[in-house]
């Protein structure tokens, strides 16, 4: 932990399954000064209201500052969002006005470059999360953090070191906007996926994951016409592989029920993000291309 000299005054925006394992360990393990910050008259924020802290579900406590607005007179060192990109938009105004130092996007974006001429580039900086975690309707918290060596991916070494301190194994990736604009469609395939498997009670078809595979061709395809290069090295394998390829690890990831119990509550993300794909495509690809990326949206529940 660290000493009280050097702890730093965090905030972060979105208290779900990311930004509760994140508050956790930063105040828990890193003892740093998190506040925490939820949706105004939200199931969430009522349940960190009555508890004061982020409780684990074995009973562990890390106490936090709970607040339903961000204090724009703070000077927080680190500013972390958590909240999807199709959340953020009513949000923006405040984080740019705030007097946080560093802002931090933790979430899957097709546009960043968007963000950073709202916050300003001297602010603002990208990572993407690579925790599991589930929240208990009570909103107890359960987390798996580095299964498998995963590591968090973020931009700035600064926040790497502060994160690895706390606990939450993370990793430099020095092109982190074009890092999150290549995973878009990954993203959207492993919810769409994840969807159609929990809809089927046990994986999705073969049909709907050659769908998406197409989908995701279609979508690297796009942002080589935007002007960018498929990154890194194994998106621009999966760009090359054939459909089926792509589609049989969909197919099986699917009928993996872990990967389909995280992912399978992304409806809304995926369907913004499939949205911003193809408003991008519009006068880039042809249609049918844009109809590859747009057929990606899960299907509706019967």
């Amino acid at each position: 932990m660290v000493s009280s000299a050097t702890a730093l005054r965090i905030a972060i925006l979105g208290v779900g399954r990311i930004g509760s394992t994140f508050a956790f360990q930063l105040a828990a393990v890193g003892g740093h000064d998190v506040t925490v910050i939820a949706r105004p008259g939200s199931e969430r924020l009522h349940q960190l209201q009555r508890d004061g802290a982020i409780v684990e579900a074995q009973g562990a406590r890390a106490n936090v500052t709970v607040a339903e607005t961000l204090d724009e007179q703070v000077p927080y060192d680190l500013v972390i969002v958590t909240l999807l990109a199709h959340q953020v938009e009513p949000l923006l105004p405040a984080v740019h006005r705030s007097a946080a130092k560093s802002v931090q996007f933790m979430f899957n974006t097709f546009d960043p470059e968007r963000l950073q001429q709202v916050i300003g580039e001297d602010r603002c900086t990208f990572g993407m999360p690579f925790v599991q975690a589930l929240l208990s309707d009570d909103g107890r918290l359960s987390s798996t953090i580095g299964a498998g060596g995963q590591k968090t991916l973020m931009a700035q070494q600064r926040w790497v070191d502060v994160f690895n301190a706390a606990g939450l194994p993370a990793a430099l990736e020095s092109n982190m906007p074009l890092w999150l604009r290549c995973h878009t469609p990954l993203c959207v395939a492993f919810e769409s996926v994840s969807i159609a498997g929990m809809r089927r009670g046990g994986g999705a078809s073969w049909h709907e994951a050659m769908v998406l595979a197409r989908g995701v061709h279609a979508s690297f395809h796009l942002i080589e016409s935007l002007g960018h290069t498929v990154y890194p090295t194994s998106k621009k394998v999966m760009a090359r592989s054939p459909s089926a390829a792509l589609a049989a690890i969909l197919w099986t990831l699917s009928r993996v029920r872990s990967f389909r119990e995280v992912l399978a509550t992304g409806k809304a993300e995926c369907n913004a993000l499939v949205d911003a794909m193809a408003a991008s495509a519009t006068g880039t690809l042809p249609p049918t291309s844009i109809a590859k990326i747009a057929a990606m949206k899960p299907v509706p529940t019967a």
